[in-house]
């Protein structure tokens, strides 16, 4: 995912983190924010250190981004929103990673096409 699809700054993820929505399941918490002039989504991702070592969080995020650059077509983009990983994202398959964010991203009306 290309820079220019991220929440960089500290400011811009401190302002989703406090003025969003949020929604949660058991693995994934995401905070969402509406921005009607924005040309097309940016995403912040956070795993703490709970979730393991340095190679599980590294893992985590490379498959939260992955499932992100495959959802990019139904995503809504006039928002930022942020997916914070909970603890047992870790010991998931790459499929139940994916499966379990789109049910997150469903609840925070992230999505805005069915998933085939």
């Amino acid at each position: 995912m290309r820079k220019s699809y991220r929440v960089k700054k500290e400011t811009e993820f401190q302002t989703v983190f406090t003025q969003g929505k949020s929604c949660a399941n058991r693995q994934f918490v995401v905070y969402m924010i509406e921005k009607p002039e924005q040309v097309h989504f940016r995403v912040g991702i956070s795993v703490g250190k709970k979730i393991g070592n340095a190679v599980a969080r590294n893992w985590v995020k490379r498959r939260i981004r992955q499932s992100l650059t495959e959802l990019k077509p139904q995503l809504k983009q006039d928002c930022d929103f942020i997916v914070i990983a909970r603890p047992g994202v870790a010991w998931m398959q790459t499929s139940a990673v994916k499966e379990h964010l789109i049910h997150v991203l469903r609840l925070a009306n992230v999505l805005v096409d069915e998933i085939k």
